[in-house]
Parts: structure tokens; C-alpha cells; sequence
């Protein structure tokens, strides 16, 4: 494909000459805080749950929803402004996004009902998910080969330890000023980045963008949906991310009113977790082959999600809790490194709409069980949940280690 050979050729030319050290450096930093910003929309306020039930005058439920309603708009927004900047390239679309999530950030501060906080919590996610999907489509846009797994190896890891970094920063500081001091801090955020695309040097020159309609630009959700590696290795990654969500969205609930713990206790566990995803992450690219760290991630999550499931209908230990919850984010991490460069490599000629894909399906089905959390016995339900999306998540991680002619490995 002549498109797909010239990208790769401007791509390797970028890596090697057109990067300096300074901006190279630039875009890694640039890259890694738009990758961990969407994680930080949908769960930096997660200390405050408890409390903005309260405030509020709702239940857990109805907060929880505000949770699904922010992960919803990042998966939608990928879908959205994905394909979008294969057609109008990265830089104007990623501003327009941060633009549109500063607007909703401060629309949510003064929120006077549940129901509008959640609705501005869905506007803020389709803003912030321009950064997850951007920063997977320019690292795609500038780098190829071993030299792109390394570099989606880094905005990987980024993006699968910030949904769980975001809450123990939160929780650091939700006591002092809030779940609206929290916002303000996002909403200055924004504004940062906002700034950074100043910098930002685009990244898909005009020769190599989608031309024609928007039915075009949609084909390449066709295209890629027709190559079976991409989708089986969108649905890994997908899945894998209702294990992330299953975690978070029950931890405050299950650390602070189960077990009794303040909100300076929550972040200190969820640091140790994050700590074990992190450490998961940095060590993916030990393993020579992608799909054989994806196989070690998605077995190392069912087995120690089955055995969360055996402890909550056994005893009631914290202590139990925690070690296997720490056990199964560290199985957790290989996959964010793992899975972004498997389902990049097979999306190549439609970068942007891969990316969308890719991210979409993981925030789509954080979404989903967020909620479902909260239904019973919520340590036995969230470990069903997390044992069951791991398992699938295994399926199609032994599926894409016995292919013969992978060429993502």
C-alpha cells in the first residue's frame, strides 16, 4: 500500500533526523500527559465519591453514574476525533478537544444538581479523550518497527498507570479541598496542555491524510474491523480495561466504608497498587515477543482475580484484599504496553481510527462495569466481574499467541 509505505518512511525519518534531543524529549513528556490525561478525567475525583453523595443528596448509584457518564464521553470522543485527525491532522483536533473539556470542566464546578454534574462529566470525558487518542496516533504518525513498541510501550504504561496513580493524588488531597478543588486542578490542567500544543509539531503531513467526505473517513473503521488480528486485539485490550474499572470504581466504597479506612489510607493502598502496575508496565519490554507479555498479563489477572472471588466467600481480610489486589494490578500492567503496540501495528494505514478503536473499547467497557459494581456484595461482585473479563481477555491473548505469521510479536 503506497500510503502505508510513504507513512512508515516519514515516520523513520522523523525518529532519526527531524527530532531533536530537546523536542524528542518535548513530545515524550507531551505524549505521556495526554496519554494520562483522559485516566485522570474519569478518576481523579474517586476519594470524593462518598462525600458528593451527600453533598448531593443521592446515593452511591446515582455518583457512580457521573463515573460511567465520564468514561462513556472518553470512549465516544476517540471514536469521534480519531478518524477525524486522519482527515484534518492531529494538532487542530487535539486542541478543539481540550477546548471543549475546559468549557465542561468549569460548567461542572457549578453544577446545582446530580444530574447536571453528570451530564457535564459525559462532556468532559469526550474532551479529554483527544489526548488518549492523539497520543497513540502520533507516536504511530513519527515511529515504526522495535523503535514504536518502545515508544507505545511508554505511552502505555502511562495510560494504564494513571487511572490508578489519579485517585491516590486525589485522595492525597480531597480532604483539604474537595471534589470542586479537585475539578479546578483538572481544569488548570487542561489549560497546560492546551498551551503545549503551541509546541506540538504536527505530526501527519497533509500528503498522508484521509481526502474526500466523512463516509471516507468512517471507511477506515471498515477497513480495520475486516482485519481480524486488529479486532482480536482491540477486544484483549478492551476487556482488559473492565478489570481496571472493576477495581476502581469499587475501591473507595470497598477501602472507606467496608473497611473503615480514611480517605489518606485509600491513597496510600492505592499508591501500593499503583506502584504494582507501574513496576507490571516498565517491565513489558523484557519479554521479546508483545503477544507473549499480553499472555503473562491476561493469565496472571484471572488467576488472582479467581482467588479474590475464593477469599470474599471465605473470610473478610483486608489484608487478603489488598495483597491479591496488588498481585492482579501487577498482572494488569503488561497488558497496556502490550496491547496498544499489537492493535497499533495491525491498524497501520488508519492510525486514528485505530487508535479510537482501540481506546474506545477499553473506556467502553469501563463503562459498563462501573456500575455493576456496586450490585450485592460489593468485593464478591466486583471480583466476579474482574475474574470474568480477565478470562475473556485470556481467550484472545492465547488465540493471538498461537498465530504462526504474527507479525506484531
Amino acid at each position: 500500500m503506497k500510503v502505508e509505505s510513504r507513512h512508515l518512511e516519514i515516520g523513520a525519518e522523523n525518529s532519526a533526523q527531524g527530532f531533536g534531543k530537546r523536542y524528542y524529549m518535548f513530545l515524550m513528556v507531551f505524549l505521556g500527559a495526554l496519554s494520562a490525561f483522559g485516566p485522570f478525567i474519569t478518576d481523579f475525583y474517586l476519594p470524593t465519591l462518598p462525600s458528593m453523595a451527600e453533598i448531593f443528596h443521592t446515593n452511591a448509584s446515582m455518583v457512580q453514574l457521573g463515573l460511567t457518564a465520564g468514561v462513556l464521553g472518553v470512549a465516544v470522543g476517540q471514536i469521534i476525533f480519531g478518524p477525524v485527525s486522519d482527515k484534518y491532522g492531529r494538532r487542530p483536533v487535539l486542541f478543539a478537544s481540550l477546548l471543549l473539556f475546559c468549557l465542561a470542566t468549569v460548567a461542572s464546578i457549578f453544577s446545582p444538581t446530580i444530574d447536571f454534574f453528570n451530564v457535564c462529566r459525559f462532556l468532559q470525558g469526550l474532551g479529554g479523550s483527544g489526548g488518549i487518542v492523539l497520543s497513540r496516533s502520533v507516536a504511530t504518525d513519527c515511529y515504526s518497527g522495535r523503535e514504536l513498541a518502545k515508544t507505545l510501550a511508554i505511552v502505555g504504561s502511562i495510560n494504564g498507570i494513571a487511572p490508578v496513580v489519579a485517585p491516590v493524588i486525589g485522595g492525597m488531597v480531597a480532604g483539604a479541598i474537595g471534589w470542586k478543588g479537585i475539578f479546578l486542578i483538572l481544569l488548570a490542567i487542561g489549560v497546560m496542555l492546551a498551551v503545549g500544543c503551541v509546541l506540538f509539531r504536527e505530526s501527519l503531513p497533509v500528503e498522508n491524510r484521509i481526502k474526500g467526505g466523512y463516509l471516507k473517513v468512517a471507511g477506515g473503521f471498515a477497513e480495520l474491523f475486516r482485519r481480524p488480528w486488529f479486532c482480536l486485539y482491540a477486544a484483549m485490550f478492551g476487556i482488559s480495561y473492565g478489570v481496571l474499572f472493576s477495581y476502581i470504581s469499587s475501591a473507595s466504597f470497598i477501602m472507606q466504608d467496608h473497611f473503615g479506612f480514611s480517605e489518606f489510607h485509600f491513597a496510600l493502598f492505592f499508591a501500593i497498587n499503583a506502584i504494582g502496575c507501574a513496576v507490571g508496565s516498565g517491565l513489558t519490554m523484557k519479554f521479546k515477543k508483545m503477544k507473549t507479555a499480553a499472555l503473562f498479563s491476561t493469565a496472571g489477572m484471572t488467576i488472582f482475580s479467581a482467588l479474590q472471588i475464593v477469599a470474599a466467600l471465605t473470610e473478610d481480610s483486608f489484608l487478603v484484599y489488598e495483597g491479591l489486589m496488588f498481585m492482579v494490578m501487577f498482572s494488569l500492567g503488561f497488558i497496556f504496553p502490550s496491547g496498544t503496540t499489537l492493535g497499533m501495528t495491525e491498524g497501520k494505514g488508519y492510525v486514528g481510527a485505530a487508535s479510537a478503536v482501540l481506546g474506545a473499547s477499553g473506556f467502553a467497557f469501563g463503562g459498563i462495569v462501573s456500575p455493576l459494581v456496586g450490585l450485592g456484595d460489593m468485593i464478591l461482585t466486583s471480583g466476579c466481574i474482574m475474574c470474568g473479563c480477565a478470562l475473556l481477555a485470556l481467550v484472545a491473548a492465547v488465540i493471538g499467541y498461537a498465530r504462526k505469521d504474527n507479525k506484531t510479536e
